[in-house]
């Protein structure tokens, strides 16, 4: 069973940039799909970004397409969202998350980290 630490998160002005890392541990980290999601104030949890364990496709919401890069490093066993052009409806809780299944929902949480974007 794989446990996961996200870091990286803060406040930050309209525009700047962010690095969210995820670490993890107790597992073999090559085997999982890696997710990013995240949870805004009085809203449900969604989808931001994933990367594949095989071949390291990425896969994004609309809404971070061509701001936010995830990308994985399995030797260091982390998972990293890079997060650009950050806009104030991008403030939420940001959690990891890892799948052993090909398919279906991610079985394993981090216990967030939070971004504020202020304007």
């Amino acid at each position: 069973q794989v446990q996961l630490v996200e870091s990286g998160g803060g406040t930050v002005q309209n525009g700047d940039s962010l690095r969210l890392s995820c670490a993890a541990s107790g597992g073999t980290f090559k085997t999982y799909d890696m997710g990013w999601f995240r949870q805004a104030p009085g809203q449900e949890r969604e989808f931001v970004a994933s990367i594949r364990r095989n071949d390291g496709l990425t896969s994004y919401v609309n809404s971070v397409k061509g701001r936010f890069t995830v990308s994985r490093d399995n030797g260091e066993m982390k998972v990293y969202l890079q997060m650009n052009s950050l806009r104030p409806e991008d403030t939420a809780i940001y959690y990891c998350a890892a799948r052993r299944l090909f398919f279906g929902s991610y079985e394993y949480w981090g216990q967030g980290t939070q971004v504020t974007v202020s304007s």
